[in-house]
């Protein structure tokens, strides 16, 4: 049976760049793909379009092309990536010109439009997933608004002859399930088809996960050397079914554990799982070890999608201000809750005006609250307080009322950091399917 082999060349926007070029040179691949987008990512992206028209995509994307086109190039492996964030086509003439330095001539590059639905959103009355109200009720604060497309466009990129294809927000698994569209010729009514490759591109779209990151708990789920994990290939057959492994040699390990752990990551119903291009079902999975790190996956199943796309709409959620100091030694613990208290006071007496407040003494109570296992005192402790405001000045103040600590708190503090900061929230709404059409743009070197 003819096969596919895929490889995960990143898993978030600021993954490792080593283990893609062990891939590209070593792994035998027909396509490297690199999934480096999440909901933040992409309102981040627009806010650095606004300032530089030019910009816009994945800071890390000359890194990687330069890292991995050479081999790439030179083995016929083609690359498929959201690093398009906000602006695919600026994305699109850097990696060209990229090429073109390289001496690779003839190299086409796809750029994806279309997901951009900012005018289509704007002041409309589509109701919001996570809260009540509708996209209206957001006024001006909204910075960003992109749809999730398919795997539709990138299949039809590279059946142009596409050998790189550049998205903004797709899909996580639709950059995995184009690919395999093309290779198999699977139509976009075949819905088992489709269910299917949805289950391979989501088992490999967080890269190291699948091979033993984030998975390894030491004297439980041990994975040996962690430092030089290896990302995932996927050896993907023309039934749909995969073989999840790595190159031989490299750090991390592939076994039914992890691949399980994947298969339910992010998963709110494994019944439903919803994407642009059919309903998934991962519930008749079965998965199987066959060699040292070689797991088997099959029995994805899909049916006909919903006909609405997600949008992931950026918001402005006002500035958070931080600052943290350290007490260590005998007392730590009473002389970090005292400067809790100071500090909480003096934001009172001076007025801050903060929506929120954190004060954590982390290591104790930052992410449970005040229960924790008892034992003997600690001999460090590191003060935390942050809180939300409506200007950066107030967030500037909360970080400046620590950093006094050092000659108005306790003994003994020091090590102080603080900082202020826009937030970005991100909120949901569906629209018609059919109320977005995705456009290509081929550039060659």
């Amino acid at each position: 049976m003819r096969q596919v082999r895929i490889g995960a060349g990143a898993g978030y926007s600021g993954d490792r760049i080593e283990p893609a070029v062990e891939l590209a040179e070593i792994g035998d691949l027909d396509y490297l793909v690199f999934e480096c987008l999440a909901e933040r990512t992409i309102a981040l992206a627009q806010q650095a379009r606004l300032k530089d028209p030019k910009g816009g995509y994945d800071p890390l994307l000359e890194t990687r092309m330069r890292a991995v086109l050479p081999a790439c190039h030179a083995r016929r492996t083609r690359i498929v990536t959201n690093m398009g964030a906000a602006n695919p086509l600026a994305a699109a003439e850097k990696i060209r010109e990229i090429a073109r330095e390289l001496g690779l001539a003839g190299l086409k590059v796809a750029a994806v439009l279309g997901d951009d639905v900012f005018d289509l959103l704007r002041g409309s009355d589509l109701p919001l997933e996570e809260m009540e109200g509708t996209v209206a009720d957001l006024g001006n604060r909204i910075v960003s608004a992109n749809a999730y497309l398919g795997a539709g466009p990138i299949a039809e990129a590279l059946a142009a002859g596409a050998q790189v294809v550049v998205t903004g927000r797709a899909a996580d698994p639709a950059l995995f399930l184009g690919p395999l569209m093309h290779e198999f010729g699977w139509a976009l009514s075949d819905h088992e088809a489709l269910g299917r490759g949805t289950l391979v591109g989501h088992l490999l779209e967080c890269a190291g996960q699948v091979t033993g990151g984030y998975f390894a708990d030491p004297g439980f789920k041990d994975v040996p050397d962690l430092a030089r994990l290896g990302f995932p290939i996927g050896e993907v057959s023309e039934d749909g079914s995969v073989v999840v492994t790595k190159v031989e040699g490299s750090g991390g390990r592939v076994t039914p554990a992890t691949v399980k752990e994947q298969l339910l990551y992010e998963i709110l119903d494994p019944a439903r799982y919803l994407q642009p291009d059919v309903v998934a079902d991962f519930t008749a999975v079965e998965i199987r070890e066959t060699g040292p790190d070689r797991v088997k996956v099959g029995g994805g199943r899909g049916r006909p999608p919903t006909g609405k796309l997600k949008v992931s709409i950026g918001t402005i959620e006002g500035f958070i201000g931080e600052g943290q100091i350290s007490y260590a030694g005998p007392g730590a613990e009473a002389r970090g809750r005292l400067a809790l208290e100071i500090v909480r006071e003096r934001l009172a007496l001076t007025g801050v005006a903060a929506s929120e407040l954190r004060f954590d003494l982390i290591g104790l109570n930052a992410l449970h609250g005040a229960g924790r296992a008892q034992g003997s005192e600690p001999y460090e402790v590191r003060v935390r307080v942050a809180g939300r405001t409506d200007s950066l000045a107030e967030a500037i103040r909360i970080g400046n009322e620590v950093e006094t600590l050092y000659t108005n708190g306790p003994a003994g503090g020091g090590g102080v950091a603080k900082s202020a900061r826009e937030v970005l929230g991100i909120v949901s709404t569906l629209i018609p399917a059919e109320s977005v059409t995705p456009s290509l743009y081929i550039l060659e070197a």
